[in-house]
Order: C-alpha cells, then structure tokens, then sequence
C-alpha cells in the first residue's frame, strides 16, 4: 500500500513531469548566470556611485529617484535572466 506521499508524488509527475537538463543546457545556464551577474555589478557600482555624488551634494530627490532606478534595473536584468533560462531549460 502506497502512502500519502508518494501518491501524491505520482499526481504531481503526470501532471508536471520533471525534464532532464543535458550538460550544455547546464553549461549554458552557468554561462548566463556568469553574464547576468556582471551585468548587475556593472549597475549597481555605476548607479550607487551616483547615488553617492548626489548625496555629497545634498540632492535627496535624486538620491530617491537613482536609488528607484537602481531597483528597477536589477529587477528587469534579474527578469530577463530568468526569460532566457527559461528558454535553455526548454531546449529552444
């Protein structure tokens, strides 16, 4: 007699079945995450950098409005990231 577990275990195979990555998906996978990671150092050091410049000037609005930007850009590179993992774990 199966337990609880592992029938649930078994819906969730038919209804989702788990895909094999193949060692170029998962060299690729690293090499994006390689990339991304750059690109999000790359903004963030430029942006804080601005973030300080406006704070050694005493300019609050911008401070807020680059820090703002400094979110939005990690969360877009962060989103496009996973679009394009996405895309190499499904194989196109």
């Amino acid at each position: 007699m199966k337990s609880a577990y592992e029938l649930a275990m078994e819906r969730l195979q038919k209804q989702s079945p788990v895909t094999k990555i193949t060692a170029e998906q998962k060299a690729e996978l690293a090499r994006l995450d390689t990339l991304y990671k750059a690109k999000k150092a790359e903004r963030e050091l430029f942006l804080r950098g601005e973030i300080a410049k406006a704070q050694a000037q005493g300019d609050a609005n911008s401070v807020d409005e680059l820090q703002q930007q400094l979110s939005r850009d990690l969360r877009r590179i962060e989103g496009e990231l996973e679009g394009k993992k996405e895309k190499v774990r499904e194989g196109k």
